[in-house]
């Protein structure tokens, strides 16, 4: 498929300063909720509908070892995505410049994100990679902003400037390009020895433009040993649910799709986006966790702009609001009830896909299909419905 949209994880770093804190251990490679802290971003980046594939960057001794890893969580959880992996170089620079050669041809964008920032939302990612668009910048970059007062200073600490704080911004990653132009980027830095702390600044000694978009606080990277008490502290929240139900009459001119799974055949549905009753009960479950009203208000179907949309990424916006108030999906149920046509060959894509958009476990997602025995609407072959249930924790104001 031409046109993707590649992430990648550089978890090759040595994390000197965190050593002593750490037993020895490289800090990418600490143990949080079950998993290396590499690992939480690589589930936020495969969430996102615009994100294709991953390769992880390793270090050279340990490559081996953490690839078997990855693709055992991956067999225990499946990304649903494409994995490659690389060896990582002496700096992050060398780095980044080899996950770039491991990126498929048909690879248009790549988002490089550091495996030691493992609370990465799929909200910025995807925000990000839709921000980056041909002959407008070369780059997009989050950034939050400045609010302490920042001093330059001489090599013998006295200020020598006192730049404007609003125009400041502390810069994380992801960080996307287009592939070629970063290659020949890093191509240059090799050829003339430059050193960079981020993929950035290469781009900006070429004079190519980046565009700065607003970041995520929650965005943290692991750097210094007092971070580590970001991986313990469990914020107060509160369970909640929602429910959402959704109809789609027969006889349109979309086809058939449920949880992002197009199931064929005869039966057409009437619809304004691509008619996925599914996630449309689905989007209104995650939005009645928070109040948040309907999909009929937030994407009336009275609106050019959301004809034939995919529903995944109605969806990611929803989730977009669910993370912005503060809540966190813990569960899903779903139910389709449809005469015709059968379900039961596609339910298990179904409900991996569906794990996979929520970034949930596939144990956290549960999807049933059953009839009305020929009963009422969907059992006159009128149409098809969904209900959807699910369970949340909220952060208390």
């Amino acid at each position: 498929m031409q046109h993707e949209c590649w992430g990648v994880i550089l978890a090759a770093g040595q994390g000197s300063r965190m050593v002593s804190a750490t037993g020895g251990e490289a800090k990418q490679f600490l143990p949080y909720k079950g998993a290396p802290l590499w690992w939480h971003p690589a589930r936020a980046m495969a969430a996102s509908p615009l994100i294709s594939g991953l390769v992880f960057v390793f270090p050279a001794g340990r490559l081996e070892q953490a690839e078997a890893q990855a693709l055992a969580l991956n067999a225990k959880e499946s990304l649903g995505v494409p994995l490659r992996f690389a060896e990582g170089g002496q700096r992050r620079q060398d780095s980044v410049r080899r996950a770039l050669a491991a990126l498929p041809d048909c690879c248009e964008k790549v988002l490089i994100h550091d495996g030691a920032r493992p609370f990465l939302r799929t909200a910025l990612v995807t925000k990000i990679a839709a921000a980056l668009r041909k002959g407008e910048v070369s780059g997009v970059i989050p950034g939050t902003v400045v609010t302490d007062t920042m001093k330059e200073t001489d090599a013998s600490g006295l200020v020598v400037h006192t730049p404007e704080r609003e125009r400041l911004r502390a810069v994380q990653t992801p960080q996307a390009f287009f592939p070629a132009e970063l290659r020949e980027a890093h191509a240059r830095a090799e050829a003339e020895g430059w050193n960079v702390t981020d993929d950035a600044s290469l781009m900006e000694r070429l004079g190519l433009p980046v565009l700065v978009i607003e970041g995520d606080r929650d965005n943290m990277k692991i750097t210094n040993p007092q971070d580590l008490a970001l991986l313990s502290e469990e914020k107060p929240l509160l369970p909640c649910c929602g429910y959402g139900y959704d109809v789609h009459a027969y006889g349109g001119n979309r086809p058939l799709t449920l949880g992002g799974v197009e199931i064929g055949g005869d039966y057409l549905v009437l619809a304004h986006s691509d008619g996925d009753v599914l996630l449309h009960a689905l989007m209104d479950a995650v939005l009645g966790c928070f109040a948040g009203g309907d999909i009929g208000r937030l994407f009336p179907d009275n609106d050019p702009a959301f004809d034939n949309i995919s529903s995944s990424v109605l969806l990611d916006h929803v989730m977009t609001l669910a993370a912005e108030a503060g809540v966190r999906l813990v569960h899903a149920d779903l139910t389709v009830v449809a005469q015709k046509p059968r379900l039961a060959p596609k339910a298990d894509a179904v409900r991996r896909n569906v794990a996979r958009l929520l970034d949930l476990p596939l144990d956290h997602v549960a999807f049933k299909a059953t009839t009305e025995e020929k009963l009422g609407f969907t059992g006159e072959l009128k149409g098809i419905k969904a209900v959807a249930l699910v369970t949340a924790l909220r952060r208390q104001k």
